[in-house]
Order: C-alpha cells, then sequence, then structure tokens
C-alpha cells in the first residue's frame, strides 16, 4: 500500500515539474508572456539571446550615431531612424517619411530581405522606444511579417548581460522588395485623408503628446523655429505616449492588463489615426497598439508640423475630448464607441453627457474607407 502510494505521489510530482518545465520554456521561446494579443511584436534580452545566431535573424541598431557610445550588441547592423525621415523646408514642415521606394532601398542597402526577421531596438533611457517603434511602423507600412522590438532596447539587454561591440556589423546590400499587394498605404495618413473624417463614427483619433500640448498650453514649433498653433485635431482625445512606461525610469512598456485599463473606451473594431509632433511618439503609439491586438491603425506621419502649421488652414480645438465607456482591447461594442466621446470645457472642466459632438442624428453612415 505505501509503496503504491510512493509510486502514485511520485508520478505526479514528475507530471507537475513538466508541467513547470514546459511553461518556463515556452515563455523562454516566446521571448514574453503570452500577456499580449501580438506578443510577438516583443523581443526579450532572453528570446534574442537564444536566437542571436539564427541565419534569417538581423538585429538593427537604430540610434543616431551622437547616441552610440562605442556600445552595440554582437552582430547588429547600424540604420539610424532619421535616415527615413527629410525635412521639406518649402512646406516648412520637418520630420516626414521618405516614402515607399527610398524605405525599400535602404533597408536593402543594410543588408535587410523580404523575409529576415528584423529586431529592432534603441535606448529606452534616450528614446523610450520610440525611434524603433518609427521603423517598426516602416516595416508594418511594408507589410513585413516577421518584425520584433527589442524590449528595453539596448538598455534592457544590458541589464541582461548581453554581449557587446564596439563596431556593427557590415552587412552586404541585398535587394529589398515588398508586392505591392502587401504594402498597407492605408498605414500611412496624410492630411488629405484625415480632414474629411473628422466627423466619421469609424474613425477615433488619438494625439499622443503631453497634455499641455493637446490642450494648447504649450507651443510647438514649426521646422523654421515659428509658433504652430495651439490645441489639437477636432475630435482627437488624448494619451501621453509617456503613459504607455511602467516608471518614468524603467520606461518598459505597461503590462496588458494596465493598456486596457489606459484605453478603456478605444474601440478595436474601429479605425485609430495617431499623431504628435513628428511621428515619432506617434509611431510608438501606433506600437503599442498593435502590441495590443489592434488591426486598423494608422499613422498620421505629417502630424502637428504640419496640421497646426500656420501655412494651412486646417481646423483646430481646444476643448478637451474624453474617452468613455468600457470598451476595451477583447471586445468591440458599436453602441459604446459611438457613444465614446464626452467634450469638456477647458475652463469649467465640467464633462456633458459622451456623445454630445458626436451624434449620429443625421443617418450618417461611414463606409470605413
Amino acid at each position: 500500500m505505501n509503496i503504491g502510494k510512493q509510486i502514485r505521489y511520485g508520478a505526479i510530482a514528475t507530471i507537475l515539474l513538466l508541467g513547470v518545465y514546459w511553461s518556463a520554456a515556452s515563455a523562454i521561446n516566446d521571448g514574453v508572456s503570452e500577456d499580449y494579443p501580438n506578443t510577438g511584436f516583443l523581443a526579450t534580452a532572453q528570446w534574442l539571446k537564444l536566437h542571436q545566431a539564427d541565419a534569417s535573424l538581423v538585429i538593427v541598431d537604430v540610434r543616431m550615431d551622437k547616441d552610440i557610445e562605442g556600445k552595440l550588441i554582437t552582430g547588429a547592423v547600424r540604420m539610424p531612424w532619421q535616415q527615413f525621415q527629410y525635412d521639406d523646408a518649402a512646406g516648412n514642415v520637418g520630420g516626414l517619411f521618405v516614402g515607399i521606394v527610398r524605405a525599400q532601398q535602404l533597408l536593402g542597402e543594410h543588408g535587410i530581405a523580404r523575409n529576415d526577421t528584423v529586431v529592432l531596438y534603441d535606448s529606452v533611457k534616450r528614446d523610450g522606444g520610440a525611434t524603433s517603434s518609427y521603423i517598426f511602423w516602416v516595416l508594418d507600412l511594408l507589410g513585413h511579417k516577421n518584425k520584433k522590438v527589442l524590449e528595453r532596447g539596448i538598455d534592457g539587454w544590458i541589464d541582461a548581460g548581453g554581449t557587446m561591440v564596439s563596431e556593427p556589423r557590415m552587412p552586404e546590400a541585398v535587394l529589398y522588395q515588398a508586392p505591392s499587394e502587401e504594402i498597407n498605404l492605408r498605414k500611412w495618413v496624410k492630411a488629405e485623408y484625415l480632414l474629411p473624417r473628422l466627423g466619421d463614427p469609424y474613425y477615433q483619433i488619438l494625439d499622443v503628446r503631453s497634455r499641455a500640448e493637446y490642450m494648447g498650453e504649450k507651443p510647438n514649433t514649426a521646422l523654421d523655429g515659428t509658433a504652430l498653433k495651439l490645441g489639437h485635431v477636432p475630435t482627437a482625445t488624448n494619451s501621453d505616449y509617456t503613459l504607455n512606461w511602467t516608471s518614468p525610469d524603467i520606461k518598459a512598456i505597461k503590462p496588458y492588463a494596465a493598456l486596457l485599463e489606459r484605453y478603456r473606451g478605444l474601440d478595436p473594431g474601429r479605425a485609430v489615426i495617431l499623431y504628435c509632433h513628428s511621428a515619432r511618439r506617434g509611431s510608438f503609439g501606433y506600437f503599442v497598439l498593435r502590441l495590443m491586438g489592434f488591426e486598423d491603425v494608422m499613422l498620421y506621419e505629417s502630424s502637428w508640423m504640419e496640421w497646426g502649421n500656420k501655412r494651412y488652414f486646417f481646423p483646430v480645438d481646444t476643448a478637451e475630448n474624453v474617452l468613455t465607456g468600457d470598451v476595451l482591447p477583447r471586445t468591440s461594442s458599436t453602441p459604446a464607441a459611438l457613444d465614446r466621446l464626452g467634450k469638456t470645457n477647458r475652463k469649467s472642466g465640467l464633462v456633458p453627457k459622451p456623445g454630445g459632438d458626436r451624434s449620429s442624428k443625421s443617418g450618417y453612415v461611414s463606409c470605413g474607407g
């Protein structure tokens, strides 16, 4: 009897230990926990250590030259993120995307092929992940399937004891060619696309600048240094991109449960258009929403540099729009989404009933295009 019990208990213990081992191995192989719906977009230092020698893996350091300080992840290619932007002096707008053709040329010049797994990193201490996210957006726009952002960038890698070198890997140039049907131009929003959709209930506009910028209390400047208009795109709500971090010091992305609360009221069944001042912060918000499982996410890449430019006649607002309701990325509720906005008076702070300015009494129905 005692021997039988020992055998039975021993078998149970073995099964439990195997379960723990399997769970741990799965977590290591995945790189991150199964917390985020699109967890494959985020790589941990542990995951990178395991896959660092993979033939199809390209590690890309997107920091600017002045920020390198002789420390790179072993095997990394240098591809400063600002190579993908240019300044339009005639339009007085800086930081514009170089376009589909040039972007593909740059990727090929840095040895990145269409089927490679690309791991992007910056320094979260300096950039907060908001430059590697810009290249993530470029790859997403091009329909590149295998792409990841390194959690906490090179800072997380150093903390994990990852190997370092002082010189980057010098790759051979390759041809990067995205099939035209896989390029998703919808992810690259222009002002002429955004303007007629300000009253369209399918589109949710998210300003990820600071609250002071959003409310028109802190001015931004144009390319020539002149002040831009104060305020935000009409109907836009505000969620400062830094609020995606666990803390201002660590700057790791918050767990999924915390992000659900941060974006409560945002409907994943509808499009979300993000913007900031020059698309850097906007791209980080874009990455976070994609990590959370949002699919129809778009970046107004010209952002406030264009919209708030006094040379143009785009409307602006200074009254706060507040996300309301219980729509979360796990669910989609059309009535709640249509009622998601509450206007506040900037002076009084009073909030009328949600949806006061977004009523669909006119009978207008969006085609979502």
